[in-house]
């Protein structure tokens, strides 16, 4: 899928998108790993945890966005950084850890993804993964209830992923038969989200992008106000404690991890 990434929209919300990241490297038990594959490292702030973390192994983001992939490259100058889409791209010899932090949900055909993932992680290593499994919530459902009731409709036929990840135990039929152990969960975070439209802010940076892109600039401008008018209804702003700045939105978001071993 083709995307246009937007890195400082998508950092808008850095701190709560960091919190699974930083959840599957505390269920990560390597030592010094080698060599290590970021998928998907966009901007580069998971790829810098990773570097954190093991100073010591020879690290490489790949991505397929050029302007995520330029925010990386400013961040962090001294990592090896690689264009390539990730459906197609082979590594050329495996890796203790291949990582992939909120990426693999935008590929298709994970029944063949993830055994050919797998087969890049050395004996011994690790395939670490965490996908959004949210696709049912209303920040979805109204993107999509949106791109069927406006004129836009026949110009947005296809763009939706109704549901790009697979149940917990699908995955492990997948991975089971080429790994040693598989470890896998599901955590409900609950996001306190402070600003106007904070919901719709957090989707334009991710899921809304495949339905925005192919508009036109009016298009645009129509979907969003229709969008955020079912997202204030979905998600209505409380009032805030004394302590808070103004009101707060609550969000809930479910994701999945997988933790396999070669």
């Amino acid at each position: 899928m083709n995307i246009r990434w937007d890195p400082a929209q998508y950092g808008k919300f850095a701190e709560p998108r960091m919190r699974p990241v930083a959840d599957l490297l505390a269920r990560i038990a390597l030592d010094a790993p080698t060599a290590i594959f970021d998928l998907g490292c966009g901007d580069g702030r998971v790829t810098r945890l990773l570097a954190d973390r093991w100073p010591g192994a020879a690290l490489t983001g790949v991505d397929s966005s050029p302007e995520m992939l330029d925010a990386a490259r400013r961040l962090l100058p001294e990592m090896n950084f690689l264009e390539a889409d990730l459906a197609a791209w082979t590594a050329e010899a495996p890796a203790d850890l291949v990582f992939a932090g909120a990426s693999l949900h935008w590929l298709d055909d994970h029944q063949t993804l993830f055994p050919r993932l797998m087969a890049m992680v050395a004996s011994g290593g690790i395939l670490a993964v965490q996908m959004p499994r949210n696709f049912d919530a209303p920040s979805h459902a109204c993107m999509r209830d949106v791109a069927a009731a406006g004129p836009w409709k026949a110009k947005l036929a296809g763009k939706e992923r109704l549901s790009p990840v697979a149940e917990p135990a699908d995955y492990y039929a997948m991975l089971a038969p080429h790994a040693a152990r598989v470890d896998i969960w599901e955590s409900d975070y609950l996001h306190v989200l402070e600003g106007d439209d904070p919901v719709v802010e957090w989707t334009m940076g991710t899921g809304l992008r495949p339905y925005l892109d192919p508009l036109d600039a009016a298009e645009r401008e129509a979907f969003l106000a229709d969008y955020r008018a079912r997202i204030a209804r979905a998600y209505p702003r409380r009032e805030a404690y004394s302590h808070q700045k103004g009101g707060v939105t609550l969000f809930p978001f479910r994701r999945l991890f997988i933790v396999a071993t070669r």
